[in-house]
């Protein structure tokens, strides 16, 4: 039974025979992304000290303006991933393709992949609000011993074996799932050590909260906008209450916590949606599950779509199970 006084560490290790493959490779991996989490932190907690916030004068595949702490993050998560030598591929949200990482003795021989959003809602970093990073493993399905191909990324979402993220907000915290239910750690930041502060994480079936960008009204589906009049309307337990940060991992984090609803819907503007399926949809999916909730493309589960592309964008609604059903019903009738 796990306590609350036990390290990341400690727990990683206990817990690695519940693995579906334990040979060590997956417990060095979460914590080869504790230690990057660590390095990220402290950069992003100086980051008003230091000329590293702002635009960093490019943009990443998206079309979006990458910002300094951005660029940072995703550099700090690659080299660590690749110096441990347990990833045979990395893909990330701001590299235009896949990376392919050799191991030990120049060989392909590792068996992971690791899918991430280094810096999450980073837009929210010269206003000093929660930002974060998402993480997303599979188990490669190319023969080991060649490099590693585009079919191990584009794996449906069910087949993760763990995910994760990292909240940077007025503590740091790693909440992550290898499939057997949600954990959450956080830093104590005078000794770097992660403690196991939030366990058997669950999402309330119901909650009071949703979570949208409403300044995107006019551009939502009618079934999204019939589903906000409903959370707005005067009835049992509603009106709900409207929190939005725009950090997709502070939000979910919140209402993982709380109950509640996140929606980040199709508009007539961007009619896939605008999250990324891999690097946040699916992630974050697999969190929800394991804690009891649900997560949709507002008309089936996104841990069953089939990724065409590794930076393919889908439409989101995730959070507490009654919800999102409700949610569904709504998408469904229009």
């Amino acid at each position: 039974m796990a306590n609350r006084n036990q390290t990341l560490g400690e727990f990683i290790i206990e817990n690695q025979t519940e693995f579906k493959y334990s040979s060590g490779e997956l417990s060095r991996l979460i914590n080869s992304i504790r230690l990057a989490a660590k390095v990220v932190h402290h950069e992003v907690s100086k980051a008003g000290l230091v000329d590293i916030l702002g635009a960093a004068g490019d943009t990443n595949i998206q079309g979006e303006d990458q910002q300094k702490l951005d660029v940072y993050a995703n550099d700090i998560f690659i080299k660590t991933l690749i110096n441990r030598e347990i990833v045979c591929g990395i893909a990330s949200e701001e590299e235009d393709d896949f990376i392919t990482v050799k191991g030990r003795n120049e060989k392909n021989d590792n068996k992971y992949v690791v899918l991430m959003d280094p810096l999450d809602g980073s837009s929210n970093i010269d206003v000093n609000v929660s930002v974060g990073t998402i993480f997303s493993i599979y188990r490669r399905v190319s023969p080991e011993g060649t490099p590693a191909t585009i079919e191990d990324f584009l794996q449906p979402g069910h087949k993760q074996v763990a995910a994760g993220y990292i909240v940077y907000g007025t503590s740091t915290m790693i909440v992550y799932s290898t499939g057997h239910g949600v954990n959450g750690f956080t830093l104590n930041p005078a000794i770097g050590t992660y403690y196991l502060s939030h366990p058997n994480m669950q999402l309330p079936e119901d909650g009071n909260i949703y979570s949208v960008n409403e300044g995107n009204y006019v551009h939502f589906p009618q079934g999204v906008k019939n589903y906000i009049k409903y959370c707005q309307q005067e009835e049992g337990n509603r009106p709900y209450t409207s929190r939005y940060i725009g950090s997709l991992v502070s939000d979910f984090h919140r209402n993982l916590i709380k109950g509640g609803i996140y929606l980040y819907p199709s508009t007539s503007k961007d009619p896939k949606g605008k999250l990324r399926l891999l690097y946040e949809c699916n992630p974050i999916a697999y969190l929800a599950e394991q804690a009891g909730g649900l997560a949709s493309d507002g008309y089936g589960r996104i841990l069953d779509i089939k990724p065409t592309e590794l930076h393919q964008r889908v439409p989101f609604y995730c959070g507490s199970k009654n919800m999102v059903l409700k949610a569904e019903e709504f998408m469904q009738k229009k």
